[in-house]
């Protein structure tokens, strides 16, 4: 029977897949071309921060890391092991590491921590300027509870402790699409998490919502590694609408530390971490508009 309804069939199943490129098309198109209102600044902090690196060195600063072996985590502590921006870098994890000394240099510490004891470890969070929060997991590796302990209640208590002790600048790698009313578990708490650091009253609070990230996880994650393999050619023609690489999120993180801001609470979306980062063309472009 399917044999002598081709005719029918093949033409319908065309028509859809048309259906569905058009309506991808346009989502890419309409993001990857929305406008930026605070691109300008944006700019500025980039490119401001070049130049008050070594003033910001001078300050002897310290730095730390929560969730330093994960992917974005990795590729944050080797571009500050780079820029050797903080005097002293504190590692915070469940487990140490190899690291490569060539690399990283002696002012990086690590530091483990039993999660599920938090309150033993005050003296760890203590005495650091600006901290960078990477910790996260997924629902299939720990399942819905395991994934609310670790992406909610461990980001949580060790943000309360390192507010408490004097941390200033708080930057929290959140998500694209966060938010707390979410129907989506992912979004939903990733939400709840911003809400709740913000009052907290950090002098100031960085979020950072990367959208798909390009990067060869060492963790096996087959949903993320099957959404970067579709994804990988529309990055091509629409690099800022969905997905970032890796180590533009590093360097978004770094760029903004070492900017100043007049701002208690920022969050900065997808396509404006890819200007933050300095390595995104769109700052040129706008120079050159400007120029004309």
């Amino acid at each position: 029977m399917l044999w002598f309804k081709c005719d029918e069939i093949i033409p319908g199943v065309a028509i859809a897949v048309a259906f569905i490129a058009v309506c991808l098309g346009g989502f890419f198109l309409s993001h990857e071309y929305s406008p930026i209102l605070n691109v300008d600044t944006l700019c500025s902090m980039a490119e401001a921060a070049e130049d008050q690196r070594e003033m910001f060195r001078q300050a002897s600063k310290t730095a730390v890391v929560l969730g330093h072996t994960g992917e974005t985590g990795r590729v944050l502590v080797k571009q500050l092991a780079q820029e050797k921006l903080f005097k002293k870098v504190t590692l915070i994890g469940r487990r140490e590491i190899a690291l490569d000394r060539n690399v990283v240099g002696p002012e990086f510490e690590q530091k483990v921590i039993d999660f599920e004891k938090l309150d033993d470890y005050t003296e760890e969070f203590k005495g650091h300027d600006v901290g960078f929060w990477c910790l996260g997991t997924t629902r299939g590796k720990v399942g819905v509870e395991g994934f609310k302990r670790v992406d909610y209640d461990y980001v949580l208590k060790t943000a309360e402790l390192a507010k408490s002790g004097g941390m200033q600048h708080m930057q929290f790698m959140s998500t694209y699409g966060a938010n707390a009313n979410s129907s989506a578990l992912y979004t939903r708490t990733k939400g709840q998490v911003e809400e709740a650091l913000k009052v907290m009253h950090f002098q100031r609070l960085s979020i950072f919502r990367p959208g798909v990230l390009m990067v060869d996880r060492q963790e096996s994650r087959p949903m993320e590694a099957f959404a970067r393999l579709v994804l990988t050619p529309v990055s091509k023609i629409f690099p800022t609408a969905i997905t970032i690489p890796v180590d533009y999120v590093a360097a978004a993180m770094i760029n903004n530390a070492v900017a100043t801001s007049d701002k208690t609470s920022e969050t900065f979306e997808n396509k404006e971490m890819h200007i933050l980062s300095g390595k995104s063309p769109l700052c040129k472009k706008d120079e050159k508009t400007k120029t004309k």
